[in-house]
């Protein structure tokens, strides 16, 4: 699947369908969390107006989820 150009503030909307929760922001980093049963994902998203191709994946990656789940 090919990485599409999306903004910071795209994806956190895209990562609350998923129950991430924004917690706070520094500067223009956004973290978000969501409590699973043996623990919580921490996720940090830059608010940039395009993510860069590596940071997307990444972020999505930390979130156990896959490209095709957040992007479709």
């Amino acid at each position: 699947m090919k990485l599409p150009q999306i903004s910071g503030i795209e994806l956190i909307k895209k990562l609350k369908n998923f129950g991430f929760v924004i917690v706070r922001q520094r500067g223009s980093h956004i973290r978000l969390e969501k409590n699973i049963l043996n623990g919580t994902i921490k996720i940090t998203v830059p608010n940039h107006s395009n993510l860069k191709k590596g940071t997307l994946l990444h972020i999505i990656k930390d979130a156990g989820l896959t490209p095709e789940e957040v992007l479709s």
